[in-house]
């Protein structure tokens, strides 16, 4: 079986999706990699999965590549005094470190890390980008803001500073304990998320060496930039549906 194609297409395994039948029927009707989101599931289930995928390729005779989606860092919202807010286009929104549960007029941002970089004009995306926010005045511990596209808000939602580099590594402590499983497994890509600068793909390759690609999310524009810098790597360019180091069957 052999596919002469350049686009690779990518099936996401999960509770539905992971018994050995449902990973066959994906393999037959054309996937090239499998992706393993270690943001849910537990090290056993994605293991069970891994074993299913690797016992496919012995019996088709084709390599079968293994994507590892590591989390990275989650920067989220406090909790609000009713459980959700609904924050109308225009109106004024601050966010600051206090603990308080928030309400339609503030709401807590527990990431000094987030203040430390922000400037008036620049964007604040909550909930995957449903809801839009203008910094109008800023400090170390706030942020008044003019809500540009209004929403319904609610507990702990993501927050997303695409106008800005973090100073944050994109490999968390859970990162790293999945990375180091993912490998001993034998993995055979690692997606990189919250890549902000050339640095976070040197920091992972130092950790990863030569036992897997790495794959650069591109979720922020600082992200963007990595396309021209010059990144330490190992082994040769592969295309994302291969397997460099799998022995031909």
């Amino acid at each position: 079986m052999r596919r002469q194609r350049n686009a690779k297409i990518i099936a996401t395994l999960g509770p539905a999706s992971s018994t050995p039948e449902m990973i066959r029927k994906l393999f037959d009707a054309g996937a090239d990699v499998f992706r393993l989101n270690f943001s849910h599931g537990s090290h056993a289930d994605h293991k069970a999965r891994l074993d299913i995928i690797r016992k496919l390729e012995k019996e088709t005779g084709r390599p079968i590549a293994i994507l590892l989606d590591l989390q990275g860092p989650k920067l989220r919202l406090g909790t609000f005094r009713d459980g959700k807010v609904n924050l109308a286009t225009g109106q004024a929104f601050r966010l600051d470190l206090a603990t308080e549960p928030g309400d339609d007029q503030r709401a807590p941002l527990p990431h000094p890390e987030i203040f430390a970089v922000l400037s008036p004009q620049m964007n604040l995306l909550l909930d995957d980008g449903k809801v839009r926010l203008r910094v109008e005045r800023c400090g170390p511990d706030f942020a008044d803001t003019i809500v540009v596209t209004g929403g319904v808000i609610s507990d702990r939602k993501g927050v997303n500073v695409p106008d800005a580099v973090l100073p944050l590594s994109p490999l968390t402590d859970k990162d790293r304990k999945d990375l180091s499983f993912g490998l001993e497994l034998g993995v055979d890509w690692i997606a990189l998320s919250f890549v902000q600068r050339p640095e976070d793909v040197a920091q992972a390759r130092k950790i990863v060496g030569d036992r897997a690609k790495i794959l650069s999310k591109l979720e922020k524009p600082a992200a963007v930039d990595l396309s021209s810098a010059k990144i330490p790597s190992a082994g040769t360019t592969a295309s994302l549906g291969s397997r460099p180091n799998a022995v031909a069957r």
